[in-house]
């Protein structure tokens, strides 16, 4: 899966670390219903800090379609509320 952070580019994530991603994807969709900005941030950057860990970076040159699209570090919580769809930021 080709996954773009907003503001930094793109990396491979393989599927069998999709798993890890999606339970890091249910604590930030926690801490948003719950309006805690303390603990959103705390999420949102353990779960970018995450798709580095285990993604594979493309060359920034690369035009691969990415099929998924994280908020940059220093997004709002309207502005990641506003991204959720219905299976949050990461399906599955």
């Amino acid at each position: 899966m080709i996954v773009r952070i907003m503001g930094e580019g793109q990396v491979e994530i393989g599927a069998a670390d999709i798993d890890v991603l999606n339970t890091l994807d249910v604590e930030l969709e926690a801490a948003i219903e719950s309006d805690d900005e303390e603990v959103f941030r705390t999420k949102l950057h353990a779960l970018l800090e995450k798709v580095r860990q285990v993604g594979k970076a493309l060359p920034d040159e690369s035009l691969e379609p990415s099929e998924l699209i994280l908020p940059p570090a220093d997004a709002s919580i309207e502005e990641v509320r506003e991204m959720l769809g219905d299976t949050g930021l990461i399906p599955g």
